[in-house]
């Protein structure tokens, strides 16, 4: 018999079974029964009783020498020490990949989509996930609006609840203050929890002063109170708010190519970075995107450039993280990589899938990679390190839309939302999650590269326009005789058009009459 020397390891997801966690108020255990634990003399002179014992002192001396020979031991000797530390990791490490955890359901009888997901900030330890029906009055009658906070080691029930008046589009945790999270109604409010005061909102915005469509997106900014953000419709709005003073919005930005006061493009993501604090950007539903400066000396300067090149709505919207020029939009059925110098296109693109792209974002450990959501309830990773034509990693999460994901800052969790309310939880393989050697440098090369190569095919385009241009020029000042015999061969290709129409015709005729004898 052979007995052959390969393994195989396989993961499976085991049944569920729920949990709960109890105190004990343990009274007795060692105690003889005659003594009471809480009678303080009783237990003293027990102690006493039992120190002068000679077989506890025997006892305790044994242990000593043991006890003190094993730290004489861990002291001489670190087991725990590193010898391989200074090393380089070899490149051709495990292949990529990714497993699942844990999947979070939505609780309730009536299914709904996990619109959004936020990360605690402190920690890889709760996820805030919002959950809505996107569809145009499809909610059944007495849906339930709540959305929920999740432990990420507890599936089975969720850690907090948070009540909103209107389902939640979007949730957001504030960066300064773990406590404290926003969400962005369906009816278009802005809604502020502190978790430490309960499910209920602190404070909601004037319905009068929000949006009046779904708010789709909310960001933090980078402020001295921790307090200011902004959010996106597709009302073509985007309002600036300070959680303090909910009333109404600090500022108003109406988004419009033409700069006029009514809005012709309506919002669905937004991207801001903390290191260009006055700088941000908008994705719209009619697929450009457009680049803008909050603080321009008019509002009529603040739109500041856009960008077009998605056939849809451009659902997600994110820089680099390690280069702030380069960023990634995600809208009908590609991913796209731009370049702030280049408005005309965008520099790096992914191939055309079968199914739509509905969310996606960069890793926040390695510049060459970013993941991509879609409707066939496939996530792709895309490592521009080890090739560029197709992802690095698919992974079927389920058989139903994925319509969110979100990356925690770790780098190795991710948490993708699918259409019917669930949460899955996948840990990243190491290969995904940790910097390559001279990661940093090749990206550098490979963005330079295409945005050198993008700006060469412009000026050739350019340059060919321009030659159009000219012989259309040229021709428009011909001599006016060939005007004049331009009615004269069109009445000879009017004659000719006709003679070839009779000749066909006889040489039918004659074909039949052949047929017929």
């Amino acid at each position: 018999a052979v007995v052959s020397t390969q393994s195989t390891g396989h993961e499976v997801n085991t049944e569920r079974f729920e949990t709960q966690s109890r105190g004990i108020n343990h009274v007795e255990g060692g105690w003889p029964k005659d003594i009471n634990p809480a009678e303080v003399e009783q237990t003293m002179r027990f102690r006493k009783k039992v120190e002068k014992d000679e077989v506890y002192i025997q006892a305790i001396q044994q242990l000593g020498s043991v006890m003190e020979h094993t730290i004489k031991q861990n002291n001489a000797v670190d087991i725990y020490e590193e010898y391989f530390n200074d090393m380089a990791e070899d490149g051709c490490a495990e292949p990529p990949s990714a497993k699942t955890i844990n999947v979070f359901r939505d609780p309730n009888e009536h299914k709904r989509t996990a619109a959004n997901i936020s990360w605690y900030p402190d920690n890889a330890q709760k996820l805030a996930v919002a959950y809505s029906v996107l569809e145009f009055q499809r909610s059944p009658p007495g849906m339930c609006m709540d959305s929920y906070i999740w432990d990420v080691e507890s599936p089975n029930k969720p850690d907090m609840t948070l009540k909103p008046i209107s389902p939640l589009v979007c949730i957001e945790y504030n960066p300064k203050d773990p406590h404290c999270l926003v969400g962005g109604q369906y009816n278009g409010q802005l809604a502020f929890w502190d978790t430490r005061k309960g499910s209920q909102p602190i404070e909601v915005s004037a319905i009068s002063n929000s949006h009046s469509d779904p708010l789709y997106k909310c960001i933090f900014l980078t402020s001295k109170t921790g307090t200011e953000c902004f959010t996106t419709s597709t009302d073509g709005q985007v309002l600036w708010w300070d959680i303090r003073k909910m009333a109404e919005p600090t500022e108003t930005l109406i988004l419009d190519l033409n700069k006029g006061d009514k809005p012709t493009l309506g919002g669905i993501s937004l991207e801001y970075e903390s290191t260009m604090p006055t700088k941000f950007m908008v994705g719209t539903e009619q697929g450009v995107v457009l680049s803008c400066n909050r603080k321009a000396k008019t509002p009529a300067d603040r739109i500041v450039a856009n960008f077009s090149g998605h056939y849809g709505p451009v659902y997600a919207l994110q820089r680099n993280p390690f280069f702030p020029k380069n960023f990634l939009t995600v809208g009908d059925w590609t991913a796209r990589i731009w370049s702030e110098d280049l408005r005309e296109s965008s520099i790096m693109w992914t191939k055309f899938h079968r199914s739509y792209l509905t969310d996606g974002c960069w890793s926040p450990v390695r510049p060459a990679v970013f993941f991509t959501s879609r409707m066939d309830g496939c996530l792709d990773v895309w490592d521009y390190m080890f090739k560029q034509n197709d992802p690095t990693l698919s992974l079927q999460v389920c058989d139903e839309a994925l319509n969110c994901l979100r990356i925690q800052d770790s780098g190795s969790l991710l948490a993708c939302g699918s259409h019917s309310g669930n949460v899955t939880l996948l840990e990243l393989s190491e290969s995904l999650s940790q910097q390559q050697r001279n990661e940093k440098a090749s990206v550098t090369q490979i963005f330079e590269r295409e945005t050198k190569r993008e700006k060469i095919l412009e000026s050739r385009y350019r340059e060919m326009k321009l030659k159009e241009r000219a012989k259309s020029q040229q021709e428009d000042r011909a001599p006016e005789e060939d005007e004049e015999n331009v009615e004269e061969l069109v009445e000879e290709a009017d004659k000719n058009f006709w003679f070839t129409v009779e000749q066909e015709k006889i040489g039918i005729e004659k074909k039949e009459k052949a047929a017929e004898q």
